[in-house]
């Protein structure tokens, strides 16, 4: 398969599972445990039927949307992923570039493999999220930095007070340090572009971001040793948002909330919005999905704060879904990678613009003009046989 033949985001982890060695697409492709919230964040989108209302007259779509004072042309984005420049270099800038082209917000990590000062030149609007770690001085730095390069949505993950047990990664060794074993070389020799790539730039790639803080900032191995031993942070608490919340005057949201009193608890303190997420099915195998948490979060604080989720988006039907059930915009984060593995800027090129495309293609079959006419009666849950939430 090659990019010409993409259809959706199927064909796209194809393709980039024919493009990785094993443990690398595994890593991405992976989740936590038994990886039964992989296939329930999936599921909980087929939960929902979308029903159409026709001789509306929705001609023109308008996918259009205001995040924090900025307009984007269509509500859904990338969400922060970290190392993925082992998996294709610059992808970082790749998915940052693609973004700002397409006018949808980028999030990178503050684990990513290219710094946030060269993101932001390249996408002006990116915002910036930030893994709470174990020593007060790197958060305020990062938070020093993001501010002084211009950065105006400040996003905090919450949803990792410890390391996860991820079982396909354990399977294939891929671990620190990573061992050249037999079985990792000839997984690189069957898969010789990326072999290639990944040599020619040095091997494991530096985390950024992080890199001024290690003792050798040059060194990939010292700054993940740096980054292993301050995250993740078990003892951050509410006070840690509280204190953030003083001192960044920009927007703030808190990334990885699941029960409605957190979002109340966000909302009480000031915080400006909440990502409703569970890592992706990274962190807690029986945790429920966003899009299921999602109406009740909505109900206790949408009107208090700007109502975010990711989890599970892999068609625009995702996308009209999550709107529909109160989000303001749906993020994604394995797509997008994939997409910058199998094919750099014109994999995500792609991916964005038939996210776009498929979007547009369901509010028009539904009679939605606008997001505003994507409203809770537009879906039916098959669980109540009823439309709305």
């Amino acid at each position: 398969m090659n990019l010409k033949k993409v259809v959706n985001t199927d064909d796209m982890r194809t393709l980039a599972k024919s493009k990785l060695p094993r443990l690398v697409f595994d890593f991405i492709d992976g989740g936590v445990d038994g990886e039964e919230a992989l296939d329930h964040n999936l599921a909980a989108f087929r939960r929902y039927r979308l029903l159409p209302r026709y001789l509306t007259g929705a001609d023109r779509i308008d996918q259009s949307t205001t995040l924090f004072a900025t307009e984007y042309a269509s509500p859904f984005g990338i969400a922060p992923m970290g190392l993925l420049g082992f998996f294709r270099p610059t992808a970082d800038l790749i998915l940052a570039r693609a973004a700002h082209k397409m006018r949808v917000p980028y999030v990178m990590s503050s684990a990513s493999s290219d710094s946030l000062e060269a993101a932001k030149e390249l996408a002006p609007d990116m915002w910036f999220q930030l893994y709470l770690t174990r020593r007060q001085e790197i958060n305020d730095d990062l938070v020093r930095r993001a501010r002084e390069a211009g950065v105006h949505v400040l996003v905090v993950t919450v949803d990792i007070p410890t390391a996860a047990k991820r079982e396909r990664n354990m399977r294939n060794g891929f671990k620190r340090p990573m061992k050249m074993t037999p079985s990792v070389i000839l997984q690189g020799m069957a898969r010789p572009s990326w072999a290639l790539r990944f040599y020619r730039t040095g091997g494991m790639p530096v985390m950024k971001n992080w890199a001024p803080y290690a003792s050798d900032p040059n060194d990939a191995d010292s700054v993940a040793d740096l980054y292993g031993s301050q995250t993740p942070a078990p003892e951050i608490k509410w006070d840690t948002i509280e204190r953030m919340r003083s001192s960044w005057k920009g927007a703030l949201v808190i990334k990885g909330v699941l029960d409605p009193a957190d979002a109340e608890k966000c909302a009480a303190l000031g915080v400006d919005g909440v990502i409703v997420s569970n890592h992706g099915g990274r962190q807690l195998d029986r945790a429920p999905s966003a899009l299921e948490m999602l109406p009740a979060i909505n109900r206790a604080v949408g009107d208090k704060l700007v109502v975010m989720m990711d989890g599970g988006i892999r068609r625009g039907a995702d996308i009209f879904t999550a709107l529909g059930l109160g989000a303001k915009a749906a993020f994604f984060g394995r797509p997008a990678i994939f997409a910058a593995a199998a094919a750099a800027d014109p994999g995500a090129a792609k991916l964005l613009e038939m996210y776009r495309h498929e979007l547009e293609i369901v509010m028009r079959q539904m009679g939605c003009a606008s997001l505003a006419e994507i409203t809770p009666d537009r879906l039916l849950d098959q669980t109540r046989g009823l439309p709305g939430t």
